[in-house]
């Protein structure tokens, strides 16, 4: 039993994983910043919970892009399931050759999406759109080159700074709204967090084939939270809630096997 931790400026996101099947996930706030002992009890309860011994997780793996929550977790996995967990970072295999200009930049949650993209679509120019906080895309050749990406405000984040910036605009659910035409100011402003987002993703989908791939479409992988609300429009090739999740389990095996 594997237990991989996607943490986020948001939410931890852990998933459990038995002969190679996710068996159980969990999301935990990682804003209040969780003290070891604290993250340690709460994996003792949810492992009970699903029925799981934790005697019985062989390993584990963190992505992160919060350092001191990180480090958290970590030693709670030492001090609570006594297993030493592999971080991933500059210095680790991934099967993937970094071609950024300062590949020690690099979010690990980023280096996880394209590895587990990798393996979705073997041989083919990819680009990784993961929606969360922060939307980012990533480009990997078919070669398995990882040229680096975009990076914008999320969905949640751009709500924020409206509800935030201005006087008399509101915290909104987000949603895909049945047209593009806001009636209320409430549906203006998910219309604008909706199809400002579909249109940015269209945008840079196109000028990334343009400039890196010589006018071939790539395959187009969505995930991350909000990625399910564009998951019929036609811009993903495949949508995958948890790519971060199956990274870091192919990480390991690429790091473990010796």
């Amino acid at each position: 039993m594997k237990l991989c931790f996607d943490i986020g400026n948001t939410d931890i996101f852990g998933g459990v994983f038995c002969g190679g099947q996710r068996a159980a996930e969990f999301r935990r706030s990682s804003r209040a910043r969780p003290s070891a002992d604290e993250l340690g009890v709460f994996l003792l309860q949810f492992l009970e919970s699903q029925g799981l011994a934790a005697q019985a997780v062989e390993d584990a793996a963190i992505a992160s892009v919060v350092p001191d929550c990180g480090a958290e977790v970590a030693d709670a996995c030492r001090r609570y399931l006594n297993v030493d967990p592999l971080i991933l970072k500059a210095g680790v295999r991934t099967g993937l050759k970094i071609r950024t200009r300062n590949p020690n930049e690099v979010g690990a949650d980023r280096i996880a999406n394209a590895i587990a993209a990798v393996a979705v679509f073997p041989n083919s120019p990819l680009i990784v759109i993961d929606m969360g906080t922060a939307t980012t895309f990533c480009a990997i050749t078919a070669s398995k080159d990882y040229l680096g990406g975009v990076i914008a405000a999320g969905m949640n984040l751009s709500m924020q700074a409206l509800a935030e910036r201005t006087a008399k605009l509101p915290y909104v659910e987000l949603v895909k709204p049945q047209e593009c035409l806001g009636r209320t100011t409430m549906e203006s402003i998910q219309s604008g967090l909706y199809y400002g987002h579909l249109g940015m993703m269209r945008t840079v989908i196109e000028e990334l084939q343009r400039e890196i791939f010589a006018g071939e479409r790539p395959k187009v992988i969505g995930t991350g939270g909000n990625a399910r609300f564009f998951k019929d429009t036609g811009i993903f090739d495949a949508y995958k809630q948890d790519l971060v999740l199956t990274g870091l389990l192919k990480a390991l095996e690429l790091n473990r096997k010796s």
